[in-house]
């Protein structure tokens, strides 16, 4: 029983009595309200949020623009299916994000309910348009919890279990992990040994990737590897899809990752804070890419979404008009300034990585022999909750705490919760 008060104990009691044990929780508390950079749990505690729903409230928890866009859509309409009865929303969405995403040619985009249906409907547009059935992922990634997510992903541990056999024709390429020994030159070293030793180029319909990987533990690739992988794949007519469910919108200072390596894919993925927490996905790309498919391959029930797309708009609007790009490398420089002390203070910091706000810090048992320690990451996870801070694990180790800043956050609301961290580590390392 999670040592909380009375109305969390109540409630993780239902939890534990209907909700299956695989339904896993960070944290035992259950959310009252939540606005901008604070949670409230049922029992009155307040909380600096530096998780935002595995990033998903870029925009922060309960944006006024957000909150009245919603509103508006919600007393028109909430659901005719895209594929029935079309409306303006959708497409409005889909021109701004054909218009914000890179390449300097024609875009289009299909709007989904979760990223697993994005990545899915990636590697099927890719298929579709290649002609070839075969699709090339990283290890440390995690692209969803769908068979086809489950086989993308380069992630044993938690998401595939005892839950195969898998979708054929999925190979894995080794991730960068420069902490870990992994250098750029040995993953792409490994890429070709992959291309001749498992699968034939030729038979490769895309490469999917994270700028930024997430679950792996914010290992970012380099521009140096990302240019070296986008050369390979132009050299074999193999599409680059960019996974940028949880590095896009905004989270590491440009709406998307793959922008600070001046990459362009064929085609991105994205979902979480699109939508300021309404469930929409998508994926946008090259216009002759995306309609490869015949009519009636594309869609879903509730794919797309009017409220949630409403809310797409909104979110948009936000980083138009308030400048939400700038403040997030604002918020990136007061981030790492703060992590960087906590390096200089305990030892057993082995890394601080990421890429502007999207960043995290790696906990070993010491830097000498990087043993990893998930057991102090856990330790101070919990202290952290504890003091008011609610954060995340991440990692192949489960020793990579990650902050997922909500990029409207004030950069004193940023120091309080860094001040949060380190008294959590006082007492946890």
């Amino acid at each position: 029983m999670p040592e909380t008060a009375s109305r969390n104990q109540a409630l993780w009691q239902l939890r534990e009595r209907y909700v299956p044990r695989g339904v896993a929780q960070a944290h035992p508390i259950f959310v009252a309200r939540a606005e901008g950079v604070r949670l409230w749990d049922v029992d009155g505690r307040e909380y600096l949020d530096f998780a935002g729903g595995i990033g998903v409230m870029n925009v922060g928890h309960g944006h006024p623009r957000v909150l009245q866009a919603v509103r508006a859509q919600l007393e028109r309409f909430t659901h005719t299916c895209f594929q029935v009865a079309p409306y303006e929303a959708y497409v409005r969405l889909a021109e701004r994000l054909a218009q914000a995403s890179p390449g300097a040619f024609p875009k289009k985009a299909i709007f989904l309910t979760t990223g697993a249906e994005a990545v899915e409907n990636a590697v099927k547009i890719a298929r579709a348009y290649t002609g070839r059935p075969a699709v090339v992922a990283l290890t440390h990634s995690f692209h969803g919890r769908t068979l086809l997510g489950m086989s993308l992903t380069g992630k044993a541990s938690y998401y595939k279990q005892n839950f195969g056999p898998f979708a054929p024709e999925v190979y894995h390429a080794p991730a960068p992990y420069p902490y870990r020994g992994v250098s750029d030159g040995l993953a792409l070293g490994g890429l070709e040994e992959l291309f001749r030793t498992q699968v034939d180029p030729e038979r490769v319909a895309a490469l999917i990737l994270e700028p930024v990987l997430g679950e792996g533990g914010f290992i970012p690739l380099s521009p140096e590897y990302l240019q070296a992988v986008r050369r390979i794949t132009e050299a074999h007519g193999i599409l680059l899809v960019a996974d940028e469910i949880q590095s896009g919108f905004g989270r590491t200072g440009r709406m998307w990752a793959i922008e600070h390596s001046g990459v362009v894919p064929d085609l991105i993925t994205f979902a979480k804070s699109v939508a300021a927490g309404l469930p929409l996905s998508g994926v946008v790309g090259r216009a002759e890419v995306m309609d490869a498919p015949k009519p009636g391959g594309l869609g879903g029930t509730y794919a797309g979404n009017p409220l949630a797309c409403a809310a797409g708009l909104a979110v948009l609007d936000i980083f138009a008009e308030e400048g939400l790009l700038e403040r997030a490398k604002v918020l990136g420089k007061v981030l790492w300034a703060g992590l960087e002390r906590l390096e200089e203070r305990f030892p057993q910091v082995g890394e601080i990585r990421g890429l502007g706000p999207m960043v995290a810090l790696e906990l070993v048992r010491d830097r000498r022999s990087k043993e990893p320690a998930p057991e102090l990451a856990q330790a101070v996870l919990e202290a952290a909750r504890d003091r008011g801070l609610i954060l995340l694990k991440a990692g192949m180790f489960g020793n990579v705490l990650r902050l997922l800043v909500p990029l409207v956050a004030t950069p004193e609301e940023a120091e309080e919760g860094l001040r949060r961290l380190e008294a959590a580590m006082e007492v946890s390392l």
